[in-house]
């Protein structure tokens, strides 16, 4: 995108960790931003340390398909138009296949996987008249299994292919479409409390650094799936 002030971007899960790095990174070129998540305290809060008018709080839960519907509507509404989607919603829950409950697997696959396909959804009509960037917040976990995490890798894994048969999909739209795939990140996923032991971790805002080198690649390049990981994990 030649130029990014006033254009308009939706962060899911924006109120915490890698969501809110993208959303500071976005805010300081002059974007409109909106974040989502399910409770509306943790919102207020970001929203305030945020510190900027140009964000929009949306309570929404993206495995439900009439939040994520409801809440593009409203942003179209306030700011008619949408330019860059992060669908960064995800939750992990993590233990032997024969010990994982049916409960944490379904909560996994509504969020994490169901949840990238129903903001998309909601989001492609205004991302067709824009022309606009779709973005998913995969994983490592998207291309390598470990132990005790069949349901995340699962839905990661899940992750990582919808996007990219998403990307050959909207091509055409001139909708651009890529997938990062983190390793360790210090945010609140989990909840984790991060802290100065996770200073050799990838940062939230990293991530968002990354974003914003997405959206300022030339048209014609599209880098759509991008791993991305700590330089020095010995540092632990």
């Amino acid at each position: 995108m030649k130029e990014l002030k006033g254009k308009v971007a939706y962060i899911t899960g924006g109120s915490k960790g890698i969501g809110y790095g993208i959303a500071e990174v976005l805010l300081q070129q002059g974007m409109k931003v909106a974040i989502s998540g399910r409770h509306r305290a943790d919102l207020e809060k970001a929203v305030k340390a945020l510190g900027s008018s140009n964000v929009f709080p949306l309570v929404s839960d993206v495995s439900r398909a009439a939040d994520e519907k409801a809440a593009v509507q409203k942003i179209v509404g306030k700011w008619g138009q949408l330019d860059v989607v992060v669908a960064n919603a995800g939750v992990g829950h993590f233990a032997p296949v024969d010990q994982l409950e049916e409960e944490a697997w379904n909560q996994m696959i509504n969020t994490n996987l169901s949840g990238v396909f129903h903001t998309l959804k909601a989001a492609l009509p205004p991302l067709k008249d824009s022309k606009g960037y779709y973005i998913t917040i995969a994983s490592l976990a998207g291309t390598n299994f470990f132990p005790t995490a069949a349901g995340y890798n699962a839905t990661k894994f899940g992750v990582v292919g919808f996007t990219q048969a998403a990307m050959l999909d909207l091509r055409p739209h001139g909708i651009k479409v890529s997938t990062i795939m983190p390793g360790s990140v210090a945010s609140h996923f989990n909840d984790h409390v991060p802290s100065e032991e996770d200073a050799w971790k990838i940062q939230p805002e990293d991530i968002g650094t990354l974003v914003l080198d997405l959206l300022k690649m030339h048209p014609r390049t599209l880098p759509s799936k991008i791993e991305v990981r700590p330089t020095r994990p010995d540092l632990k």
